[in-house]
């Protein structure tokens, strides 16, 4: 019997050895970093990065509790499902916690939460819960971003003079911006400055759209008074009259040029040339990393007095190659170098100074109706106005595009397309790798 050789013994021992070592060093790298690729379509596998980043403003536990049963009729697994759905969410963020209760064996529970579907989600964080009933990124990111806000702040909005309001499901109330507001964790509630003494101190923003009725002079003594506090305003106008808000103009030092704003870029893209777009933004924390269309219906352009008390920034500039123009077109816009402006024309402006040991937050936006329901769907609008609302209530950490809504990858072909395809692979298929194998055959046996 021979035995190997000292040296190659001591050889393959080493040798053992450090493999070993490697397979455990590559364990211990692969247990402590994780690192994937998502080739699917769409990236369904991976999270959008608005979704990682409220989940980076969110330290501490997040708990998801779902109430439903093993399987389903038509989805099967239903466990499994949703567990596939929550694993990207847990790799970004490791201690979000899942918890599976049958509603058909646990009824009590389901109940005592006022469960209404099969499949409903309650996430919790902190004290706070939010229900959700349709599986999806878009849906579970903006719970999250609710629950994100670290208070439970109240928006109030004036009222009693025939304004757009925050609730209403009118063409021209704010009601789907409003929505998307309290889904982000914001209270509303209407102001009526004839009944109430002031504007009340645990408003942490206060919202004016345009009023169809003169405000009374002790109403806008009110604002005025909030203004002076240090109180933070979103101000949205509309090419009208301010209807008594014209010492408000003043005290902000706003210089507002009648007309409405003309941009013949709108009209190229097929939109009214009353339609004010927007595509580069000015620097500036609500618009930082948004790169979104946003659309300005018949906006009035904003312009202000430089002074030592206001710090002034543009927030949006459109039409640059547009102007203002004092009537409304008729036929083919045309520029008047005789009595129009020529563009760009600001239609957002943020003002900050500091107040009572406070910074206080200031946005007029020259278009009430880029947030009114019948126009808000078009482009960013809604997600300006919101990121706009997060800026004036010192919540910039949230400031961020909104989650992805959900993209349809389902490829739909026609009666005749699914012919060729099966007879394809049926037919087609099998005849010509029989034919490759033949000419291969016959030339071999030659």
């Amino acid at each position: 019997m021979k035995f190997p050789r000292p040296n190659l013994l001591v050889k393959n021992l080493v040798f053992t050895a450090l493999l070993l070592a490697a397979t455990v060093a590559l364990y211990q790298l692969a247990a402590r970093y994780t690192w994937q690729w998502d080739f699917t379509h769409s990236a369904s596998n991976s999270l959008d990065s608005s979704s990682v980043e409220v989940l980076q403003q969110m330290p501490g536990e997040i708990k998801l509790t779902v109430y439903a049963t093993g399987q389903d009729a038509n989805l099967g697994d239903m466990h499994r499902l949703i567990r596939d759905f929550v694993a990207p969410y847990q790799r970004h963020k490791p201690d979000i916690s899942l918890t599976f209760i049958d509603p058909v064996k646990q009824p009590d529970e389901a109940r005592k939460e006022s469960i209404q579907v099969n499949g409903e989600m309650v996430v919790k964080y902190g004290e706070r819960s939010v229900h959700i009933t349709m599986l999806n990124e878009q849906a579970l990111t903006s719970a999250l971003l609710s629950l994100a806000h670290s208070k439970n702040q109240l928006l109030m909005y004036l009222n009693g003079h025939g304004e757009r309001k925050l609730e209403g499901m009118a063409n021209h109330d704010l009601g789907e911006f409003g929505k998307k507001l309290q889904q982000n964790g914001f209270r509303l509630s209407r102001l009526n400055l004839t009944l109430a003494q002031d504007v009340p101190d645990n408003a942490s923003l206060l919202i004016i759209t345009q009023p169809q009725l003169d405000l009374l002079p002790g109403e806008v003594t009110k604002l005025l008074r909030y203004i002076a506090r240090g109180g933070n305003l979103l101000w949205l106008l509309d090419a009208e009259p301010l209807h008594g808000l014209e010492r408000l103009a003043e005290k902000l030092g706003l210089l507002l040029t009648p007309g409405i704003v003309i941009d013949p870029a709108a009209q190229e893209a097929g939109a009214p040339a009353t339609w004010a777009l927007a595509a580069g933004y000015p620097p500036h924390a609500v618009t930082q990393n948004f790169n979104l269309i946003t659309v300005f219906p018949f906006a009035r352009a904003i312009d202000w007095e430089e002074n030592q008390e206001w710090h002034h920034t543009i927030v949006v500039e459109a039409a640059p190659r547009g102007w203002v123009s004092r009537s409304a077109p008729r036929g083919k816009p045309r520029f008047d170098k005789n009595h129009d402006v020529p563009g760009p024309a600001t239609i957002a402006l943020a003002l900050q100074r500091d107040v009572n040991d406070r910074e206080q937050r200031i946005v007029i936006v020259g278009s009430g109706s880029f947030l009114a329901n019948a126009y808000s769907g078009n482009g960013g609008n809604i997600d300006l106005g919101v990121n706009i609302v997060n800026w004036l209530s010192n919540e910039e950490n949230l400031i961020t595009l909104q989650p992805r809504a959900v993209k349809d990858s389902a490829i739909t072909l026609s009666k005749t397309q699914l012919t060729l395809i099966s007879n394809g692979f049926v037919i087609a298929l099998p005849l010509l790798l029989g034919l490759v194998g033949g000419v291969l055959w016959w030339r071999r046996r030659r």
